[in-house]
């Protein structure tokens, strides 16, 4: 089975639906002729013309605004913002016509379009390159939230988003676009091509919307994460020799509570990482869910490790950046509770 880097996923799911289907339509900010900042885009727009892969103006609230009309009209875009951190100008569009559509038109109109995003910090991209927004999507009804942390799930989520009737927020964590960072920024990646979930099949697969996964059993306390934070906590785990479960969520809504509950009420702990910052990030929501399902089997209060409440800065990324060390902490801190 051929192993790709997440790019080369993204790119191969790309096309895959390109050629299964007409009505697919990539653009954004040179994401034609360039092939995308990171190249996810590359060769597309040479295999299936200009009309099928082009190039935008530097206009998000435009990008957003044409992908919804394209939706609208019988297409299926997949958008491209090529910095999370941009999306804001388009933020209205996203939330006042893509996400309400189907319940403003009694279901009579729907937007299925896909909006991808490169997220997150660790690539030294200072306050404006390394932003993780995926709370602000999370709370608008109307939008699926999926964030992959690996080659296989990008491919089959990507395919499965692109298939959705419904607009879906597609996060991309751009630091385990290479290799899966487990957060040691002084250590070397180790590249997806020596990682078993490198390994992604040829041809059209999908990963269910709404499915998380098990990525390292364990009986002591549960660990919810997603993107790059995944590979953190198994870093984590591994250096404290804490018998954790790993809950990779995959996608945020819909989110899979079933899977959650069926850990936590085995373990009857929970720490919640994420690398966004931490007042009404999307881990209060998790621990709410957590509380009000799972109380009666808790031993410990529910612990959050997450990014801090500034702007996220360049010199002190690696303070930011919620690494082993302190999910370790935190794996320890709740074992003692």
């Amino acid at each position: 089975m051929p192993r790709r880097t997440m790019v080369e996923a993204i790119r191969d799911a790309l096309d895959v639906m390109m050629g299964r289907d007409s009505r697919v339509v990539v653009f954004g900010e040179d994401v034609g002729y360039f092939g995308g900042v990171f190249r996810a885009t590359e060769g597309l727009q040479r295999k299936y013309g200009t009309s099928r892969c082009f190039d935008a103006p530097i206009s998000e609230g435009g990008i957003i605004g044409v992908a919804v009309g394209m939706g609208v009209y019988g297409l299926r875009p997949v958008a491209e913002i090529q910095f999370a951190d941009y999306m804001y100008p388009g933020y209205d569009q996203i939330v006042s016509e893509a996400a309400r559509l189907r319940y403003r038109s009694a279901g009579e109109f729907t937007a299925p379009m896909v909006v991808r995003m490169p997220c997150g910090g660790g690539i030294f991209g200072g306050q404006t390159h390394s932003q993780s927004p995926e709370a602000l999507f999370t709370h608008v009804c109307g939008l699926k939230t999926v964030i992959p942390s690996n080659p296989y799930d990008a491919k089959g989520l990507l395919i499965a988003a692109i298939e959705d009737d419904d607009p879906v927020i597609f996060l991309e964590p751009k630091r385990v676009y290479n290799g899966p960072f487990n957060g040691h920024h002084d250590q070397p990646v180790v590249p997806w091509a020596r990682h078993p979930l490198g390994e992604t099949p040829d041809g059209h697969y999908t990963v269910p919307l709404g499915e998380a996964a098990v990525r390292r059993e364990g009986a002591a306390v549960t660990v919810l994460a997603y993107g790059t934070m995944v590979h953190v906590a198994e870093a984590a785990a591994a250096e404290t020799g804490v018998d954790a479960e790993i809950i990779d969520l995959r996608t945020l809504v819909p989110l899979d509570v079933e899977a959650i509950e069926q850990s936590v009420r085995k373990t009857g702990r929970c720490v919640i990482l994420h690398e966004a910052t931490r007042t009404s990030g999307f881990g209060a929501e998790l621990s709410a869910q957590v509380q009000e399902r799972c109380f009666y089997h808790l031993e410990a209060p529910i612990l959050r490790v997450t990014g801090w409440d500034t702007p996220y800065p360049h010199a002190q990324e690696w303070d930011y950046f919620p690494g082993p060390e302190r999910v370790g902490r935190a794996l320890r801190a709740v074992l003692e509770a």
